[in-house]
Parts: structure tokens; sequence; C-alpha cells
């Protein structure tokens, strides 16, 4: 039976110690993390009402529950979330995962700007021409996931690689509520080929996707650090216009340029 709301309660129990509560430390605990009767009389629940909860016999706790145990474990906005999603998934149909010609043309339209399209999963669906020589994992068809986990290449290039994975599946954890084939099929594989990725999967961060600062040592250009600036697009499931850009006048903006004139035609 999926107890996806069960496995994140015991993953997030498990990583929060007695004193961070303002519980005494120490003594033989059996248990990583908080014990159940600890987190239960924390929230203000029966111990046996919780244990239902984290065994899967009750799926539909109440939101002031959910926000009960969301403060006893610390969660941060993101997490609490995706805590309430996991008890509630949301039942809307998907919308289709195509990129509207308009954001087409736009991305297609810069030519010293690295830019891409991708969806939920990081399955990338557009991609203009720096942002593939910036990285072959830029380009349409290929899952960024499974490029920073799987291909040593990819390490190679991202000196922020711890930083990079842990972002990555967390920007995952958090699209994990109901069923959803696709992404178990995606983190299985992961899985199988990863340490890293069983690790900070059973962990069950969860952080939305957002921008920040990606560095890169290309083989090319040097080093790059970039700022990506990620842009929901309307209308469409989850999809993200995501840009790569350095600061004006800093190393790595002459570094970009030279890379945007090793794919602009000559004309």
């Amino acid at each position: 039976m999926d107890n996806r709301l069960g496995d994140y309660l015991r993953a997030r129990r498990g990583l929060v110690r007695p004193e961070d509560v303002g519980l005494p430390p120490g003594g033989r605990r059996r248990v990583r993390g908080l014990r159940r009767e600890e987190l239960a009389l924390l929230a203000g629940i029966s111990s046996d009402y919780y244990m239902r909860l984290e065994q899967g016999r009750d799926q539909h706790p109440s939101a002031q529950v959910l926000d009960a145990i969301a403060r006893v474990l610390r969660l941060d906005a993101d997490a609490a979330a995706h805590l309430h999603g996991l008890a509630r998934p949301d039942r809307r149909p998907a919308l289709p995962a195509r990129v509207p010609p308009s954001i087409m043309w736009l991305v297609d339209g810069w030519t010293d700007t690295p830019a891409y399209v991708h969806d939920g999963l990081t399955n990338v669906l557009a991609a203009n021409a720096i942002a593939t020589a910036l990285s072959p994992y830029y380009a349409p068809g290929r899952n960024l996931l499974k490029g920073v986990f799987l291909d040593p290449a990819q390490r190679a290039l991202r000196p922020d690689w711890e930083q990079v994975t842990a972002k990555g599946v967390a920007g995952l954890r958090a699209r994990a509520h109901g069923d959803d084939p696709d992404l178990d099929e995606l983190a299985g594989e992961l899985a199988a080929g990863s340490e890293r990725f069983r690790t900070l999967w059973n962990r069950h961060d969860v952080k939305g996707r957002s921008g920040q600062v990606n560095r890169f040592d290309h083989p090319r250009v040097g080093r790059l650090d970039l700022h990506a600036d990620k842009l929901a697009i309307e209308g469409t499931d989850g999809l993200l216009l995501v840009l790569q850009h350095a600061e004006p006048g800093s190393e790595s903006a002459h570094a970009l340029a030279l890379l945007a004139e090793e794919v602009t035609p000559v004309r």
C-alpha cells in the first residue's frame, strides 16, 4: 500500500533531535530523532492517532493537525506545504506539457543568454544554442537530474555538485504527492544508479524550485558563475523557463560572451 504520508513523517521525525524541541538530550534511545509519543505530545494529539498516520491507517488528518505536526518537525513553508499535499493529493487533470510557441520564439531569440524550458521532472523541452553549449544536458530530450547524478562529466562541470544534487532532489520531492508513475520511474532509475541520490531521496527534504547561482568549470571558456532565474509558464503543467546570466562586467560575463561567439552563426 502506498504510504507516502507515513514515509515522510518517519523520515522527518528521524531528523529532529530532542534538544531541538526542548526535550532533554541523552539517555538510551532506540530510535533516531524523536519518538512517536514525543512528537504526538508536542503536537497535542494522541500517540495512537499519530501511529495511525505513520502506518497509513488514517491518511486524512485535519489541516490543524498537519500544522501542529509541521511545527514540531520544524518544517519550513515548502516542507509544510508538501506535508499538506501528501494528505490531500491534487486530483486536477494535468495540463499539456507543451511549450507555447511564443515561449519557443523567445528562447530561440536569445543568442547571448542561455535559456531553456523544463518540466517538473527536469525533462528539457526547449533550449537555445548557447544553453546547449554551456551543458549538453540543456537540450531537448535530456533530463537534468539524470545528468548530474549519472554522468561523471556533469560532476566535473559543476563545482557546486553537492548543492546542485541536494536542491534537485528536494525539488523533485516537492512533486511527490499522489500517484505519479513517471516520477516513480525516474526516481527508481536514479536510485539504481546513484548512492548519492538514494541518500538524499531517503531524507525527504523538500524545497520549491527557485533562482540560484549556478557555477560551471567549462572546458572551453573556464569558470562561470551564472544567476539562474526560473519563471513559471502560465497555462502549462508546471513548466519553467530558466534564464542564466552573468553579473555585468564580471569575468563570467566575459566568458559567457566568448561562448556566445562560438555558437552565433557568421553572417
